[in-house]
């Protein structure tokens, strides 16, 4: 094992690594930009280093002052988190060219994964079904109009080079194709700097089931489980779950597999998530893309398996074996987590500001990420995510009322919150029997 790690991120996930690294007694370096100086992840760490101003241009996704903080303290090794430069092969290969260690997937299998159309056309090679959709991207308007209608209505018109929810429109008939088409292309250009994009068939009532996979270092890859991730607002997630209500142990198989040789197809090494559509109806599944990066909700996965995804991470990058038998992993319980975000519960717009009351929820089961404390100032910079509160239990029923307890427990004043949206959730009754799908947030408003 190395024994210095710098984390190039911020807020709860860079306190999330930090906290791995210490108890594994790996020197912890954090870097921050001006506005997050007092945030805890920089106290917490053995060593921080500014890396610029506000703007995540000009600190969190430069490049060159992350890599100078690198040398000028000595570390070793770099873990990139999620977000900012956590899926950039450039990256990857950079830090490597420095002689340092990169915690994350190979920067090819990160440029195989980055572009949606080389993706799909990837797992369908080695026997991943994909939805029906193009298989290179929609050159102009009347490619996409021509591939919409040998697909079918409705279709999602998705940026090739897109992520997290970002970049996509759902078109119900030709004259919103063309609306659609135009505002993606250009969201894609100014968001992505590459304007591909793929046409796909939009599936009206589906859920968004994944997998976490962990390539190892003797070149295996496994599955540990699957995460329900349905609960969105705009195509981003607000809620997971593990193991999914929707999955049958034969069902889970099949996903498990699937996931295994996408990763096998890619040579994947550590951690990466292997994101999926479930018609409920038909049991059928499709890949939709793969995150080469540790993903938000891993805490989920930690619950139900007993692992450290952090510490399998760092034990990949250093060439060391897993801490669990891969031959015999087991689940255990059910875990829940819930994207505590500094926005208003109704129409999930940010609202950044002070935070004057901050009292996190404990107790059995009971589970706090947080990247904030009383007295510090969310920012309009970033992304609007405060705090995850997991929750785990015997049952999912168990799990439910752990976490309606637990948002009940939770007090956070001066930013917006959403703490309220979450209790209305876990009274609902389609989210409560397990049933529900994507449109279940819309549902609600």
């Amino acid at each position: 094992m190395f024994d210095s790690l710098l984390v190039a991120n911020r807020g709860e996930i860079a306190r999330r690594v930090i906290r791995t690294a210490r108890r594994l007694g790996v020197r912890a370096i954090a870097v921050h930009s001006e506005a997050d100086a007092d945030l805890p992840f920089v106290t917490e760490a053995d060593e921080a280093v500014c890396v610029g101003p506000a703007n995540p241009a000009l600190s969190y996704r430069n490049v060159e002052a992350i890599l100078d903080a690198a040398r000028s303290t000595g570390a070793q090794a770099i873990h990139p988190g999620y977000g900012f430069l956590s899926e950039n092969a450039d990256f990857a290969r950079t830090v490597e060219r420095a002689g340092l260690v990169w915690v994350g997937p190979g920067a090819d299998a990160i440029t195989a994964m980055g572009d949606k159309i080389n993706a799909r056309n990837l797992m369908a090679a080695a026997g991943v079904p994909v939805a029906p959709g193009t298989t290179e991207p929609a050159a102009d308007l009347d490619a996409a109009v021509t591939a919409a209608a040998e697909i079918g209505y409705p279709v999602m018109v998705k940026a090739a080079a897109g992520g997290g929810g970002m970049g996509m429109g759902v078109a119900a008939d030709e004259a919103a194709l063309r609306t659609e088409y135009d505002k993606v292309r250009a969201f894609a250009e100014r968001m992505f700097g590459d304007g591909a994009v793929l046409i796909e068939r939009y599936f009206p009532r589906v859920r968004h089931v994944e997998v976490q996979i962990l390539g190892l270092a003797d070149g295996r890859v496994v599955a540990l489980g699957e995460r329900e991730c349905s609960v969105q607002r705009r195509n981003q997630k607000l809620v997971e779950e593990s193991p999914s209500p929707a999955v049958s142990a034969e069902l889970r198989a099949r996903f498990l597999a699937a996931a295994v040789r996408a990763g096998e197809a890619v040579g994947y090494r550590n951690a990466g998530t292997v994101e999926c559509l479930l018609d409920p109806t038909t049991q059928e599944f499709f890949f939709l893309e793969m995150n080469t990066r540790l993903q938000v909700e891993h805490p989920v996965t930690e619950y139900v398996y007993g692992v450290d995804l952090v510490e399998e991470q760092l034990r990949v990058a250093a060439g060391l074996p897993p801490t669990f038998d891969p031959d015999a992993l087991t689940p255990r319980g059910h875990a829940i987590e819930l994207r505590i975000n500094a926005e208003d519960p109704k129409r999930f717009l940010p609202g950044p500001g002070a935070i004057t009351t901050w009292n996190e929820p404990s107790g059995t089961g009971v589970r706090v990420d947080s990247g904030y404390v009383a007295g510090n100032t969310v920012t309009p910079f970033y992304d609007s995510l405060l705090a995850k509160l997991i929750v785990s239990g015997d049952t999912r029923e168990e799990a439910v009322e752990r976490a309606r307890a637990a948002v009940a427990q939770f007090e956070v004043a001066g930013p917006k919150c959403n703490l309220p949206f979450f209790a209305e959730l876990l009274e609902n009754p389609e989210f409560r029997s397990g049933d529900y799908d994507t449109g279940i947030v819309s549902r609600m408003r």
